[in-house]
């Protein structure tokens, strides 16, 4: 995998929040404009389903293909119209000065050309994360 790491002066929880919540997406997501899930539902779960909008104004169906909430680890990967994809973690063993911790955006082995807009995913995150601006 490849990752963009940044260190967020807020908590994992914060974070983690901004990861799940499909409203926050179009506020960090370089290249989705808007989500939704099949449920109806706005927050992800294990195996959940939906579709994403690129800028292009494409729907583009997705599906969870992990998520893991632990005391030191929270993460989830997908796959977009059925290729594995990014995965998105923060983990409380990545503490920062004892209040922060370090959000991680994975692409696929094969997608080097995609880091790029994983930076500029880490650093809106902690942007909103630390201060609610994006």
């Amino acid at each position: 995998m490849w990752w963009s790491r940044r260190p967020v002066g807020a908590p994992a929880e914060s974070v983690w929040g901004l990861l799940v919540d499909l409203d926050a997406w179009p506020r960090w997501g370089p290249t989705v404009t808007a989500a939704r899930l099949d449920d109806g539902g706005r927050v992800l779960t294990r195996g959940a389903r939906g579709a994403v909008r690129t800028p292009a104004g494409l729907w583009v169906p997705f599906e969870v293909t992990e998520l893991v909430e632990t005391p030191e680890l929270r993460q989830w990967s997908w796959s977009v119209a059925g290729v594995p994809a990014t995965t998105h973690r923060v983990g409380a063993t990545a503490r920062v000065e004892g209040r922060g911790c370090v959000v991680e955006l994975g692409a696929p082995w094969w997608a080097p050309a995609y880091l790029p807009v994983l930076e500029l995913g880490t650093r809106r995150l902690a942007a909103l994360a630390e201060g609610g601006r994006g």
